[in-house]
């Protein structure tokens, strides 16, 4: 399908919302553009319905095309979420396309993680003990149960992932008693963020013997309301502060 100015909008950012859109920048008279296209549109073809395929010729497009920083082409760009999350520049080989394409297309665990029942968690996990998204999601239910060991079970087979390891440091903190941290989850379960993040900073400037695991639980929660959060912003630098 071509798109243009006009319509890039709703075929491309919103529809990436639903799907993985590709879009082939390119031109008539690129040879490499004629080349890949053919390669694109046979292997996107292949995965139809999870992930879509656009065309955008540059020289009708060019507000666009600087708006995206196309320099050469043919230049590639993945979208999701509204969103670039891939791209590449020049022909490639269809072995190159399949794996590009196939990188964009969510796992059968990733599909089990976002619809977030605890039967589809625990499918999830095991396709892939390590997901920490799935593993996340489910310890907060099994914790919901008072079944703190299986929590700490499902969270330590995750490594690298600061919401788990926050996670568990909490169950930790719960099961040892002291300090008394019970105010600050009783906040961050009722989605009272900042009044939580409070308490537990407070905490780690105040506290000796348990304060690498508040630091856990803390970096855990920022890592979760993500980079952007404007309260996760003001909470790191508060945290900054309590430990230095």
């Amino acid at each position: 399908m071509d798109v243009t100015e006009s319509t890039f909008q709703a075929a491309v950012i919103e529809r990436s919302h639903s799907v993985p859109v590709v879009v082939d920048f390119w031109a008539a008279w690129c040879g490499p553009c004629l080349q890949l296209g053919p390669v694109l549109e046979r292997e996107a073809a292949q995965r139809a319905g999870r992930v879509e395929l656009v065309k955008l010729d540059v020289d009708a497009n060019q507000t666009l095309s600087r708006d995206y920083g196309i320099q050469g082409i043919p230049a590639v760009k993945a979208f999701s979420k509204g969103r670039i999350v891939a791209e590449f520049v020049g022909a490639q080989p269809a072995a190159a396309v399949a794996r590009f394409l196939d990188s964009l297309i969510p796992s059968d665990a990733e599909l089990l993680a976002q619809k977030g029942d605890e039967e589809s968690l625990r499918k999830a996990l095991e396709l892939d003990p390590e997901r920490a998204d799935a593993a996340v999601k489910l310890a907060k239910i099994v914790l919901g149960r008072g079944q703190r060991p299986e929590a700490l079970a499902i969270l330590g087979h995750v490594h690298g992932s600061f919401a788990a390891d926050g996670l568990a440091a909490r169950i930790r903190l719960e099961g040892a008693g002291t300090p008394d941290l019970s105010p600050a989850f009783t906040a961050l379960d009722a989605g009272h963020y900042e009044h939580a993040l409070d308490v537990l900073i407070e905490a780690v400037a105040s506290t000796r013997g348990a304060r690498d695991e508040i630091r856990r639980v803390v970096v855990g929660i920022l890592d979760e309301l993500g980079l952007e959060d404007p309260l996760a912003t003001r909470s790191r630098i508060k945290l900054a502060s309590a430990l230095y």
